[in-house]
């Protein structure tokens, strides 16, 4: 910021007046100011270096453009750092900082609402929750009254607002796409773990095979704690030479390695013998894989930005977050196509 220039020097630059200026800089939410006049207040403020000063902001609005942000071990998960790229994109497009807290999935409700409170304590005008994957939890207390947002979690009570990634419509997408390559003959590996993936994915793989008038078969689907031993020890169970599926699909991507694994000591061919889809688009793994993983994609960043957007707006008193609380906002889950998928050997 060039301290030199003040917001009449912007104004005169503009052509407009100072209040104009100042309504526009500070996005003040019953401002009627045009498009095109807004657009030369912020290109003449960007011209001449100017920027409001936030300690003046911050007296006037009693908000300190700091949002708090609860990473549920997230912080040390590659594949879910994405959410916090959307909400820090997202905070920084809106005038906003992120100041995070990398909390644990096993922390007792004590340190939870410890952790709240740390960032209540440097006066963040709101907070967002995130954890490692899609589970219901009881959320610290702290955060009752609060402008809040859960990412990728839901509240046990229904007293926060939500958003989450829809596990039913990517488990059918998934399957679909086995499907519509002509298999008829599908099998599953799944977790192990009482999370609502699991039993969401499972719920959408039997009525997309019902939907597609083909049975299904219990021995067809093998669980396995969700990582690659689990889908090697499932994989060798299912794809036994009595009865073998001639597709899969896997809960994640980290079972599909394992799978990858097992049908290679089987002597299996992927695609060509035996087609696989996966769940999250880990990159790291669905694109290394040989050949490379057809796979859904978790709406991380989305989730981050759009948990963002809309406390932001809370924040500033342009929504009321308790309208979104009964119920999830639930964001779509595409399918990434690679190679692991071709039609079955007649």
């Amino acid at each position: 910021m060039n301290k030199s220039v003040g917001i009449k020097d912007v104004a005169a630059a503009a052509g407009v007046s100072v209040t104009t200026v100042s309504h526009v800089l500070n996005d003040v939410a019953y401002a009627r100011v045009g498009a095109e006049t807004r657009e030369r207040v912020q290109e003449a403020a960007h011209r001449l270096g100017y920027g409001p000063n936030r300690l003046a902001q911050a007296l006037r609005t009693q908000r300190s453009g700091m949002i708090g942000f609860i990473s549920e071990e997230i912080a040390t998960t590659p594949h879910a750092g994405r959410i916090i790229l959307g909400a820090e994109e997202t905070a920084k497009a809106r005038g906003y900082n992120i100041m995070i807290i990398n909390s644990t999935s096993t922390g007792s409700e004590a340190s939870r609402e410890s952790d709240v409170a740390a960032l209540l304590d440097r006066q963040v005008d709101g907070v967002l929750y995130a954890t490692m994957y899609h589970r219901r939890f009881t959320v610290p207390r702290n955060l009752a009254g609060l402008p809040a947002v859960l990412v990728d979690s839901e509240d046990v009570g229904q007293s926060i607002v939500s958003v989450i990634p829809d596990e039913e419509g990517g488990a059918r997408a998934a399957v679909q796409t086995l499907i519509d390559a002509g298999h008829t003959r599908i099998g599953m590996i799944n977790n192990t773990d009482d999370v609502p993936a699991t039993h969401s994915r499972l719920r959408a793989f039997k009525e997309i095979l019902s939907d597609a008038s083909l049975k299904f078969h219990p021995e067809l689907v093998q669980s396995e704690h969700s990582e690659v031993p689990g889908g090697y020890q499932a994989a060798l169970r299912l794809l036994q030479p009595e009865n073998r599926p001639t597709a899969v699909f896997c809960y994640n991507d980290r079972m599909a390695m394992g799978l990858y694994r097992a049908a290679g000591e089987l002597g299996l061919r992927i695609p060509d013998e035996l087609s696989v889809v996966g769940f999250d688009n880990q990159e790291l793994i669905a694109e290394n894989l040989y050949p490379a993983l057809t796979t859904v994609a978790l709406p991380h960043y989305e989730m981050g930005a759009w948990a963002t957007e809309n406390l932001i707006d809370a924040i500033e008193g342009k929504t009321d977050l308790g309208l979104f609380a009964a119920h999830a906002t639930v964001l779509e889950c595409p399918l990434v196509v690679r190679d692991s998928v071709a039609s079955p050997k007649l």
